[in-house]
């Protein structure tokens, strides 16, 4: 079996960071990313995917993007059910990240990258852990 999602696009937030009762860092963000096609109108269109990021990275991404920040994502797509408010049953689809790649430097680079941080060279640590842990 083969599990394996790459997509590139903007934050369309802050990411989200919390931790879990164990103590595990968790994020939560969600990007835009243009399809590759047009609709009748001649309109692009777009899809807003929602990214989970565990431990190191996900404060990795925390402390270091913002909306607007163009990334890459890699990871494994999960879709996962859950009751809502009114107790209908609904399906949530995510991006499981394993890797994250900042693609652009933040607006003001002058005043985050003093210092010569590196996080923006490439590809984040791999990350594992256990999804049963989602605070979501």
């Amino acid at each position: 079996m083969l599990n394996i999602i790459i997509v590139i696009g903007r934050l369309t937030r802050d990411p989200e960071l919390r931790y879990t009762q164990s103590g595990k860092a968790v994020g939560k963000m969600n990007i835009a990313v243009d399809r590759p096609h047009y609709n009748r109108e001649r309109d692009k269109e777009t899809d807003f995917i929602d990214v989970i990021v565990w431990q190191k990275l996900a404060e990795i991404c925390s402390n270091n993007l913002a909306k607007g920040r163009l990334i890459a994502v890699e990871g494994r797509l999960q879709i996962r059910s859950y009751d809502d408010n009114q107790g209908i049953r609904r399906k949530a689809a995510e991006i499981l990240a394993q890797n994250v790649k900042f693609l652009d430097w933040p607006k003001d680079k002058d005043k985050d990258n003093q210092g010569g941080d590196s996080t923006n060279s490439g590809f984040a640590s791999e990350i594992s852990f256990n999804g049963d842990d989602i605070p979501f």
